[in-house]
């Protein structure tokens, strides 16, 4: 059985209002692959309706940013909901979620500024935009979004939080190709030897957490050895950043601590901009 599309808001408040008992969220743009449906069949677990939204946003895109080449696959991800039970995908035209030029958005704050924030300027700021206006129409109980994102979800659990809410934000684990490349709608942009370096990130971050016994500079240095070696390849692996950070706030940890942490890392190959991490437990120095 095929989900109800809802492409308008009238469309998606008629389809709301006839949920009976509790709803869960899985916001996406799109070109779905086996990360988004495992965020599904979390949902599923979680509620009785299992709602999808489909929507390129703009406002999180950056000047020379992909918004225009970013893959959009409509029929096959409708598919790919049927197959995993969805109830409502949310397919809204960009006229529809903006009917005029937002003048009131969403500032990120300085956690928005940094890591990913400063390697991408803005995009915080245009992707809570996006989920505070799709979490206020949806109106679920629950939200689900990747750990691969893991700044967006430390981000989107501060919204929440400091703007009251009602929803409870839950994070899936991050989901990978055999090969431990972090799945992603842009690895599909990757060539065989772009893919090849690509696994640079996630090999630095095995090799990150395989020092995590012996404290951030350890850590930071082992994934930074994987790194520097995958500059040189063809093609070569541009840093946007490696960072160990607390994964509530993602400040910097540097001296050695107790707790969780978060190896994050993002970089480019060719035009392609990934980003991936690992959740790491510190120990305190000995």
């Amino acid at each position: 059985m095929k989900p109800v599309i809802a492409r308008t808001r009238e469309e998606l408040a008629a389809a709301r209002a006839r949920v009976a008992g509790t709803l869960a969220f899985v916001p996406t743009m799109g070109a779905l692959h086996e990360g988004h449906l495992s965020l599904m069949r979390q949902a599923r677990r979680s509620a009785d309706t299992v709602a999808v939204s489909i929507f390129v946003n703009p406002l999180q895109f950056g000047p020379g940013e992909d918004f225009d080449r970013y893959p959009r696959t409509f029929d096959a991800d409708v598919e790919a909901c049927a197959g995993e039970g969805v109830d409502l995908i949310f397919a809204p035209a960009r006229d529809v979620m903006y009917p005029a030029e937002p003048q009131v958005t969403v500032l990120s704050g300085p956690m928005g500024e940094i890591v990913e924030g400063a390697a991408r300027p803005g995009h915080f700021n245009g992707m809570l935009t996006v989920v505070l206006k799709l979490l206020n129409l949806v109106r679920p109980d629950v939200a689900i979004f990747g750990e691969k994102d893991a700044q967006q979800l430390a981000m989107i659990r501060r919204m929440v939080a400091d703007l009251d809410v009602p929803v409870r934000i839950i994070g899936g684990r991050t989901v990978r190709e055999p090969d431990g490349l972090a799945l992603s709608s842009r690895n599909r942009y990757l060539s065989s030897a772009g893919r090849k370096t690509a696994l640079a990130l996630s090999h630095a971050l095995r090799a990150g957490a395989d020092a995590a016994a012996e404290g951030p500079k350890a850590i930071l240095a082992a994934a930074g050895t994987v790194l520097d070696a995958a500059a040189t390849a063809d093609p070569p692996l541009v840093l946007d950043y490696l960072v160990l950070v607390d994964p509530a706030s993602f400040t910097p940890i540097t001296a050695p601590c107790a707790g969780p942490a978060v190896l994050a890392v993002a970089g480019r190959v060719g035009t392609t901009h990934l980003i991936d991490n690992v959740h790491l437990q510190l120990g305190k120095e000995h």
